[in-house]
């Protein structure tokens, strides 16, 4: 089926349009933070906040004002977890991992990396993404708070 009729198209571009414009406003009035990757805690709302837009967009069942104050409440509970692991190291230990070296010197770091679950296969694909080959070439390999990999190369 090609769709149901031409009434739920428009809803949908209607809907869709002022969820977006909704979202957007929010995403500006609370800052760069909101969207950011800096750890596992901001892409779970990141994820969230599609999930929520989807639902609004593509449910029936979900009203647009029930669906704006949904990524309104998400926007705003990123917004102050953010604003206390600011102020308060308590909240910033609940919410944040701290980076974790898995390679000092060329040499890898087995049990960090057993704890962190990150193969050597996953460091060495990272290393070639920079353009080597060699693990002595890297002066520490890092897994940041956002599950990224970051290489210091040896100089």
């Amino acid at each position: 089926m090609l769709f149901d009729t031409w009434g739920s198209l428009l809803r949908i571009l209607i809907v869709g349009t002022a969820a977006y414009v909704a979202l957007i406003i929010m995403l500006r009035a609370s800052g760069k933070r909101t969207l950011s990757k800096m750890n596992a805690f901001d892409l779970v709302v990141t994820v969230a906040l599609g999930s929520t837009l989807s639902s609004v967009l593509l449910s029936r069942s979900v009203p647009l004002a029930d669906g704006v104050l949904a990524l309104a409440l998400l926007v705003c509970l990123q917004y102050a977890i953010t604003w206390l692991a600011v102020r308060s190291d308590r909240v910033r230990n609940l919410v944040k991992s701290e980076p974790t070296l898995l390679v000092r010197d060329g040499t890898f770091l087995d049990r960090a990396m057993k704890s962190q679950r990150v193969t050597r296969e996953e460091i060495l694909a990272a290393l070639r993404q920079q353009g080597s080959d060699d693990i002595s070439e890297a002066a520490c390999v890092v897994l940041e708070t956002d599950g990224s990999i970051s290489i210091v190369q040896s100089r």
